[in-house]
């Protein structure tokens, strides 16, 4: 009986289109059909959002970390979090050619910052290595 009025109240809450499609079908299947719509909907917004991620460069005058932190964020709410390790690559990467020096020494010197902390560190330098009419 539960199956039933489950079934009833997914249906009621679809399209007539879907209604009709899915109408005969016990709930399990239902959910199924809808997970795999779901999971290709989640795979495509994944694609985008790591691609454009991995070709995004900062542009002048914007805020140190905004025009990468958005799409890495987005990749954790489709469940797919990068390791800090990776997201830190991705935003030095992304860097402008005016933070080579506090790069450098990113990587000569093997910090171990958490994402807030690195971008942090790298307000500060661009607060320090440029002019305010820049920052």
């Amino acid at each position: 009986m539960d199956d039933i009025l489950d079934v009833g109240c997914m249906l009621a809450t679809m399209t007539p289109e879907l209604q009709k499609q899915h109408g005969d079908m016990v709930i399990y299947e239902i959910i199924q059909i809808l997970k795999e719509i779901f999971e290709r909907q989640a795979y495509q917004e994944r694609y985008k959002t790591s691609k454009a991620l991995f070709q995004c460069k900062m542009s002048e005058g914007s805020p140190v970390g905004a025009h990468v932190m958005g799409y890495i964020q987005t990749l954790e709410k489709l469940g797919f979090p990068l390791m800090d390790e990776l997201a830190t690559d991705i935003i030095l990467q992304s860097l402008l050619d005016g933070f080579k020096p506090s790069v450098l020494n990113f990587i000569m010197n093997e910090i171990n910052k958490t994402l807030p902390e690195l971008l942090g560190m790298l307000r500060n330098a661009k607060s320090v290595s440029m002019p305010k009419d820049q920052s």
